[in-house]
């Protein structure tokens, strides 16, 4: 099972709000996923990050695979 921290669209048409979680790289982008760990909201000036650091170090120290645009926005958070 290969699991992944990516991100999970969510809000309106053209206006786009994302959740990072945890899911198996077999689910739907927006389907079922195992874990929650933070909010990437780009429509906001500054981009508006929420991460929890602790959760997302245990997920990759567990062998989790960070996507490429959420490993730019986790370095850029200082959790990698």
């Amino acid at each position: 099972m290969a699991v992944k921290i990516r991100l999970r669209r969510m809000g309106a048409k053209k206006a786009p709000f994302y959740r990072i979680v945890v899911a198996d790289s077999r689910y739907p982008r927006d389907g079922r996923f195992i874990e929650e760990l933070g909010t990437y909201d780009p429509t906001a000036h500054p981009t508006a990050v929420k991460v929890d650091a602790d959760k997302a170090k245990q997920w990759i120290a567990k062998g989790a695979q960070p996507t490429d645009t959420v490993k730019a926005i986790l370095k850029k958070e200082g959790v990698l």
